[in-house]
């Protein structure tokens, strides 16, 4: 290759008519002759510009396209990088650009919104408005923008959506399910604000009649006596209610304890009946056990299953016709988690049954499906929740069905308790046999 620094000295005529045989071709030739420099030097000379600029070109279109190959490579790695870091997020995540332009999502995003968010503008593929004003405030410079966003992508759960920014004008968005978080605190509230409202109607009774029996009735000995025993029934429905709250309050404490005593039902079934005996009399009613007396023990706090058993027979009582049965079952069947052997438990009424829109609701606290009837009957609305609460601290399942006009049937399931594999006793090595030889000393 000829060295530009190795080339022959011209003058600057020459040079300036070289660059326009470059640029002009035959003009350009013309310009060389004109400029006196010789055509079998101008030509060569032609070739060697033009062969020059062509390289120089070539040059730069390949540091060009390096540039833009580097610039791709940088961009890829980061966005791989992205994705591995955002993929090791527990909540669904995404990472934007300060172009608004998705550079990398978590499988768990893919989820939340059900499409495909990389490359796609942030403003027209979420198209929620505390969203892009979180994001939009991180961009003006605030240091954490949080917001909680409904209805985002296929949910109608509530999200905490935080936008960080990163390095590089891109910002990191995260959307934290608090739905669960909501609905607890959603049931607080309206714990505090049913109990309060079951305590204060019989506390707003019993002070109703002590001012009249201050007055008006003072000297009435009738109205007295009614009065008193309206009073005694309503202190009574509070400490039934105090009652329920301490005892479910108690189960919520030992929720994540599972019990591990052995418990035999059949007896605590029939301590049941023996219970309630004078409350089945009264109403002409029959309690039918249908439980097999060698039926395997089942893991479980007696004192739990045996409230269990009472509020569910006291609710049959309750709701079911007069001089009807109750039927009381316990049978072992392949209902575990696994499709192991468990045992349920069922007791069945026959009554007015209970219309469908109720029953996911029924083990809601204070839910009553009939409020009058409930509370006349000595209801706190707190006896289905209670045995939610410990079948699911025994790691068991309530079910319930009915069928209206016909009656409800509410069973539950217990673990068994395990079998232990027998054991293997070693046998003693025989003894010596008569006449054996090999313990003793010959002299």
């Amino acid at each position: 290759m000829v060295s530009i620094d190795a080339m022959p000295t011209m003058p600057r005529g020459h040079l300036l008519a070289l660059a326009g045989v470059a640029a002009g071709g035959l003009l350009g030739l013309l310009a060389v002759e004109a400029a006196g420099v010789p055509r079998l030097l101008g030509f060569p000379l032609l070739l060697l510009v033009t062969w020059l600029g062509y390289r120089l070109g070539a040059m730069d279109g390949q540091r060009d396209r390096q540039v833009r190959d580097e610039g791709a490579l940088r961009t890829n790695a980061m966005a791989a990088a992205d994705q591995i870091g955002i993929a090791a997020l527990a909540d669904p995540a995404l990472i934007i650009g300060g172009d608004w332009r998705v550079v990398a999502t978590n499988a768990l995003v893919g989820d939340l919104f059900a499409t495909r968010l990389e490359g796609a503008d942030l403003r027209q593929a979420v198209r929620h408005p505390l969203v892009i004003e979180a994001v939009r405030e991180a961009m003006e410079g605030a240091p954490g923008s949080v917001r909680e966003a409904t209805g985002l992508g296929q949910t109608e759960g509530v999200f905490r959506v935080r936008v960080v920014a990163l390095a590089d004008g891109r910002y990191l968005l995260t959307f934290t399910d608090i739905t669960q978080a909501r609905l607890a605190e959603r049931m607080r509230v309206d714990f505090v604000a049913n109990a309060s409202h079951e305590l204060r109607t019989p506390l707003a009774n019993i002070s109703g009649f002590i001012e009249t029996l201050q007055g008006p009735a003072a000297d009435d000995e009738p109205a007295r006596r009614r009065f008193l025993d309206i009073m005694a029934r309503e202190a009574s429905r509070m400490s039934r209610l105090i009652d329920d709250l301490l005892s479910l309050s108690r189960i919520e404490l030992d929720k994540y304890v599972r019990p591990q005593a052995p418990l035999d039902l059949p007896p605590l079934i029939a301590d049941v009946g023996k219970t309630l005996a004078m409350r089945l009399e009264a109403d002409g009613r029959r309690l039918i056990i249908d439980v097999a007396d060698d039926l395997p023990q089942v893991v479980g706090d007696r004192d739990q299953i045996l409230q269990v058993m009472h509020n569910l027979v006291s609710n049959a009582l309750k709701y079911g016709y007069s001089g009807t049965p109750i039927r009381v079952r316990a049978g072992v069947v392949k209902d575990g988690p696994r499709g192991e052997e468990v045992m349920r438990i069922s007791v069945e009424d026959e009554g007015e049954g209970i219309a469908p829109e109720h029953l996911p609701r029924l083990t809601e606290r204070f839910y009553r499906v009939e409020t009058g009837r409930s509370r006349s009957i000595g209801g706190t609305g707190l006896g289905l929740a209670i045995v939610k609460h410990i079948v699911e601290r025994h790691r068991g399942r309530l079910d319930f069905s009915s069928r209206q006009g016909e009656g409800t049937k509410v069973s539950f399931t217990l673990p068994l308790v395990p079998v232990q594999p027998p054991r293997v006793v070693a046998s003693d090595p025989p003894a010596n046999p008569v006449g054996s030889h090999k313990n003793e000393m010959i002299s």
